[in-house]
């Protein structure tokens, strides 16, 4: 998918936050200040956006799994629907502490919840007394609330992509202790140091948040197909 300004201008991707809510550190992505808020520089946002879509389709392609993360209101559906789109996990949910660095104990409360599923298929659960089951199903409710998004992640990720590092501080401090590369969108009152794919854009707006995870999701995609045609011409 070629970006281009005029879709990012249309979808509100250069609007920032008022000049007083900015981080120094977005300085050189910053165009210009009007009507009190900062605009973002658009074509750092198609340079950046490009190297993240290539940095993300190389680990896809050598068949790592990428994190989609964002928890807010303005996000929450839109990562759910993407994620499933391409099968990655994805966090819109509360971050659970030590996601990624407890990750064995994560692992097991998602084999425990498989294993619900599993009884549930195979007939299992049924013949349990009718406390045992409203137990079970308590404790699948929770899991898979938690939980259920992330059954497909069978190791660390690969990458992690954040919609809104300020709201993920959780997610991002755990990633950057583990070493996963971080791909984030950074509004003007973000921090963008510690992140190495850094997407100046604005991360309040639902247009602005879709669009740029249109381009991201493509560009997983593109891995994704690189990797089982490479698969099938090896087999």
């Amino acid at each position: 998918m070629e970006i281009n300004t005029k879709d990012l201008l249309k979808a509100g991707v250069h609007f920032g936050h008022i000049v007083r809510k900015w981080n120094p550190n977005m300085r050189s992505f910053i165009f210009m200040k009007k009507g009190g808020i900062h605009i973002i520089d658009l074509s750092k946002t198609i340079l950046k956006l490009k190297e993240a879509c290539n940095a993300l389709e190389e680990i896809v392609k050598n068949g790592k799994k990428i994190l989609l993360v964002g928890t807010k209101a303005q996000a929450k559906e839109k990562i759910a629907f993407y994620a499933k789109s391409i099968n990655m996990p994805c966090i819109t949910e509360r971050w659970l502490g030590g996601l990624l660095t407890n990750f064995t104990t994560i692992r097991k409360s998602v084999k425990k919840m498989n294993s619900i599923e599993k009884m549930k298929k195979n007939g299992t659960f049924d013949t349990l007394s009718k406390k045992e089951r409203l137990l079970i199903n308590r404790l699948y409710s929770k899991l898979y609330k938690n939980l259920g998004s992330i059954s497909n992640m069978n190791q660390i990720p690969g990458g992690i992509f954040l919609v809104d590092p300020n709201k993920e501080k959780i997610a991002f401090t755990e990633a950057k202790k583990l070493k996963i590369p971080i791909f984030a969108m950074v509004d003007t009152n973000t921090d963008p140091n510690g992140i190495q794919y850094p997407i100046p854009s604005n991360d309040d707006s639902s247009k602005s948040i879709n669009i740029i995870l249109e381009v991201i999701i493509e560009s997983i995609k593109n891995g994704i197909t690189t990797k089982n045609e490479y698969e099938i011409t090896n087999s």
